[in-house]
């Protein structure tokens, strides 16, 4: 995984992007990754324990987090959202993959559950991206 900080600048240049020349969907999502972040790092176990079992706050808010992006999938009318929210299934399934094997690496759970907000980002930026040059299209005088 990448190191945390450029996770961040990552994470802050799609989502501030996303505020900025989204509409509602692309708000959401934005808004949605953001909150998960924060709410991430403070459910987060202490470091000499992190992922060796079920990390049950992180689960409530990738759960949480699952539940708002199909809201989202729900009443859009993109396509983009559904794959935002299968992505998040699969992050959410992550730990109950852990929960299944115990024996499962701490560092294959931490990537697993890592691993998608990735794509979840990328797929946000192209989401927002087109809508802007769909709202450009159709409406001459926005800039």
């Amino acid at each position: 995984m990448l190191h945390p900080l450029i996770y961040h600048l990552i994470l802050a240049s799609i989502c501030g992007y996303a505020l900025w020349r989204g509409q509602f969907d692309e708000r959401v999502t934005a808004i949605v990754c953001l909150a998960a972040t924060l709410a991430t790092r403070m459910a987060l176990s202490p470091a000499a324990q992190r992922y060796s079992s079920v990390e049950v706050g992180v689960l409530v808010v990738d759960s949480v987090t699952f539940l708002a992006f199909v809201y989202v999938a729900l009443r859009s009318d993109r396509f983009w959202p559904l794959w935002v929210s299968g992505l998040q299934l699969t992050t959410t399934m992550a730990h109950f993959m852990k929960a299944i094997d115990s024996d499962l690496f701490p560092q294959a759970y931490a990537a697993a559950g890592r691993f998608w907000g990735y794509p979840i980002l990328l797929i946000l930026a192209i989401g927002a991206y087109r809508t802007n040059i769909r709202t450009k299209r159709s409406d001459p005088l926005s800039s």
